[in-house]
């Protein structure tokens, strides 16, 4: 541009508008769900890779839960958490083999 030349923009639209705002707040609850989500698989990770099969089986239902409420909310998609569902039960499987 030479200098002295302003640029044009387009006049935003009200539904432009409303469309950011409701993208922002999406993003804003997709976030904290996904973090709730993966602080519980970190710890169940963590409970396994120590080896106690009591904390691990103590936490389970409560990661379930996370994931489950992260496909119902849109966060995750549902084979997504199927698949982190089905490594978490096989470590704990391999755990009771030990």
């Amino acid at each position: 541009m030479a200098t002295g030349q302003t640029k044009k923009t387009k006049p935003r639209k009200k539904s432009v508008l409303k469309n950011i705002r409701m993208a922002r707040r999406r993003a804003a609850f997709n976030r904290a769900n996904l973090t709730r989500v993966r602080s519980a698989i970190r710890k169940m990770r963590a409970a396994i890779a120590s080896g106690d099969r009591a904390a691990a089986q103590g936490l389970l239902s409560g990661t379930y839960s996370e994931l489950d409420r992260a496909i119902r909310k849109g966060a995750l998609r549902q084979n997504t958490a199927n698949r982190y569902k089905s490594r978490i039960a096989l470590s704990i499987g391999a755990m009771k083999t030990k």
